[in-house]
This record gives structure tokens, C-alpha cells and sequence, in this order.
């Protein structure tokens, strides 16, 4: 059986923090929302030690002279999301493999200016196309075209929940008001749905709403 390497994009954490304490709902036809933890990413070559020390340590004023972290309107974080996806997924493309017309798409998108609601699904529509077209390579996270049969995996749990994922993105990008309900109806099923085979009712069914 051919390894199952569909993976998830970690460039949206700008993304991801709008998204956090969403209520549940069920099945496609409603279009249910959830929230995701925000992936925790560790600075490399820097070991965690255990310390009593604490800020009132450094004398009263230290915390206050600290400068507050810049406040990003949703445009802006948007913004940020998209150059983020683009250029983590044009560094990560292996040599010769032909980049996804999604990217070319957004990287024109933000050059022009576009509004907040083109940029959210745009990056949503490179996040499926990342997570459909490419197998990565663990070691060094180069992307290569993938050879992966969908509609003969469906029984792969990997396979169900990396659907699942990116189904439930779109859900919770449009519960943010990031997406319309339209938007997000049409990019499920063109570029989800279609690819397991089934039909909609059946597509709910096998992810278990």
C-alpha cells in the first residue's frame, strides 16, 4: 500500500488565533464551526529549564518598562497570514516541482491589493491544494508532488481526519465572518467532495457528523 504523507499547513497561525472558541455544529448542509489550539512552536537550540525566579525579582518597574506587543487588526493579520503562506510553501517546493496556480493566484492578489475577504480564501484554497497535491518530506520538509490515490484511501484514518481538518477550517473561517457561507459551500465541494468521489450526504456520513 503507498504511504499516506498528506499534510497540514502551519502557516496560517495568524489565522488560527482568530478562530478559538467557536461553538460546534453538525453535518455540511448546516455548516458547523470549531475552534482549534494554536500550534506551539519551541525556538530551536533553546533548552526549557524550570525556574523560581520571578518578574517582581527584576525590581518593580521592569514589567512596565516593557514595550506592549503591537495590536493587528484582522486585515492585518490576514495580510500577514498570506505572505506567511507564500513564502513558506514557495521555499518548501522541491526543485523542479511546478508550483500550484492558487499560489500564483495569492501572491498576485496581495501585489494588487486585495480586500481581507480575496485573501482569507485564497489562503484557504492553497491550504487544501497544499494538503491534496503534496507529500513532504519529513526531514527536511520539501515538498513533492504527490502520487496518493483519495478515493482508494478513504478508509485510511490519516486520510478521514486530514479531511476533517481542513473541512473544519473553512467552517471556522466562515463562523469568524472571514468567509461567506457561499465561499465556503463551493470550495468544500469542489475541492474536497469531489476528490473522495462522494456525494455530499455521504461525505457527512463518512466523517462522522
Amino acid at each position: 500500500m503507498q504511504s499516506f504523507k498528506m499534510i497540514r499547513s502551519i502557516a496560517l497561525c495568524s489565522v488560527t488565533a482568530l478562530l478559538l472558541h467557536l461553538p460546534s455544529s453538525h453535518g455540511f448542509t448546516v455548516l458547523p464551526s470549531v475552534g482549534r489550539t494554536p500550534t506551539q512552536v519551541s525556538m530551536p537550540g533553546v533548552a526549557t529549564t524550570t525556574t523560581s525566579l520571578k518578574m517582581s525579582d527584576f525590581g518593580s518597574d521592569f514589567a512596565s518598562a516593557m514595550p506592549e506587543k503591537p495590536t493587528l487588526t484582522v486585515d492585518e493579520r490576514i495580510a500577514q497570514a498570506a505572505d506567511e503562506t507564500i513564502a513558506t510553501l514557495s521555499s518548501a517546493l522541491g526543485e523542479g516541482v511546478e508550483e500550484p496556480p492558487e499560489l500564483g493566484k495569492l501572491r498576485d492578489a496581495r501585489k494588487n491589493g486585495a480586500p481581507t475577504n480575496e485573501l482569507a480564501l485564497l489562503v484557504y484554497e492553497l491550504m487544501i491544494e497544499r494538503g491534496m497535491l503534496y507529500d513532504e518530506e519529513p526531514e527536511t520538509g520539501t515538498l513533492t508532488p504527490t502520487n496518493f490515490n483519495i478515493k482508494e484511501g478513504l478508509d485510511i484514518p490519516e486520510v478521514k481526519a486530514e479531511f476533517g481538518h481542513l473541512y473544519k477550517y473553512g467552517m471556522a473561517m466562515m463562523k469568524t465572518g472571514l468567509l461567506t457561507a457561499d465561499q465556503v459551500k463551493e470550495t468544500v465541494l469542489e475541492r474536497l467532495i469531489k476528490r473522495t468521489g462522494l456525494e455530499p450526504e455521504e461525505f457527512d456520513k463518512w466523517l462522522g457528523y
